[in-house]
């Protein structure tokens, strides 16, 4: 993942709406689909993956399902209910985040507007 504090914070966040799109995915599937996503802009290292998909499966936002895919052990993640739950309201502050970071951004110097 790019050295962006801003993506490294909304990595969980990421994830979840991912496990929400797709119903369940493994770790690989993940990091490619978010390069595909980004056209190649953002890619989420292993070492920041596997932490993360292990703290929400800590927290019960996540299940995981063991399978055997030609002859290799292969970890599919998704969401459980609170997860599902979860995702929703993560999305919500995510939202509400950037509609305030874009104002400020734009937001004109107007010397009126003293304190």
């Amino acid at each position: 993942m790019k050295n962006s504090p801003l993506y490294k914070g909304s990595l969980n966040t990421i994830i979840m709406k991912l496990l929400e799109e797709n119903g369940r995915m493994y770790g690989y599937e993940i990091t490619q689909k978010v390069k595909l996503i980004t056209n190649g802009e953002l890619s989420i290292t292993e070492g920041a993956l596997y932490p993360a998909l292990h703290k929400l499966e800590a927290e019960g936002l996540l299940d995981v399902e063991v399978e055997r895919v030609d002859n290799r052990v292969r970890k599919y993640y998704k969401l459980t209910e609170n997860g599902e739950k979860e995702t929703v309201n993560r999305l919500a502050e995510l939202e509400e985040f950037i509609r305030n970071m874009q104002t400020l951004v734009n937001t004109k110097p107007n010397p009126d507007l003293q304190f």
